[in-house]
């Protein structure tokens, strides 16, 4: 990789604090652009990622990625020295990926539908009560499967880019991680363990402030 930065296009409560994390990890050189929610704001943005989701990440080439989970594979793949993915064709590469498109695919899909839910029926707001309860109960069940993975990261005593994003995904749960404290101590561990690196507390601070 280049010396050229990266831009990560970030907001606060979206996305973008697992990927500035692992940027903070790989000690990669990167900038923050954060997009506000007006409509002028959000046309210039849709001109770098046209889903006009956060968060995209440009690129030292220009290129731009969307999606949290295409970002943290992609930056922890092109820096291999920060040891955030295990080598690809190994059994911990498949359970790391694994991992990450469970993330992807099942708890960010189930949290969308909780804080979203009116978006999930043709009925709107009249809909989003049983649609918020069920999306509720499957995030739990879903933090309940990985929190039997936890040894106490997904994949044992070796940390990986599916470890942030697990991080900002579970801290999303109404009334923090702490509220599943009893029911799903090891999930709370792993919060300590993440919240407690320094890339986390920069990013933590930053979207924080943003």
């Amino acid at each position: 990789m280049t010396n050229t930065p990266y831009t990560l296009y970030g907001r606060t409560g979206a996305g973008s604090l697992a990927p500035q994390i692992l940027l903070e990890e790989t000690g990669a050189p990167y900038r923050l652009s954060w997009v506000g929610k007006g409509s002028a704001e959000l046309e210039a943005y849709r001109r770098i990622n046209p889903t006009g989701k956060i968060p995209c990440l440009v690129l030292p080439d220009g290129t731009a990625v969307f999606e949290s989970a295409a970002i943290l594979i992609h930056l922890a793949d092109a820096h291999p020295g920060a040891a955030f993915a295990p080598a690809p064709g190994t059994s911990a590469r498949a359970r790391y990926l694994q991992w990450m498109v469970f993330l992807s695919a099942n708890v960010y899909e189930s949290l969308l539908r909780y804080f979203y839910a009116e978006r999930y029926s043709t009925a709107g707001p009249a809909a989003a009560p049983a649609i918020q309860a069920q999306a509720l109960a499957d995030w739990d069940r879903h933090l309940q499967l990985l929190h039997g993975a936890l040894s106490p990261y997904l994949l044992g005593e070796q940390i990986s880019a599916a470890d942030p994003y697990l991080y900002m995904l579970a801290g999303w749960y109404p009334g923090g991680v702490k509220a599943l404290a009893t029911r799903l101590p090891k999930l709370v561990r792993h919060a300590e363990l993440i919240g407690g690196r320094p890339a986390t507390r920069k990013a933590d601070s930053d979207h924080a402030e943003s």
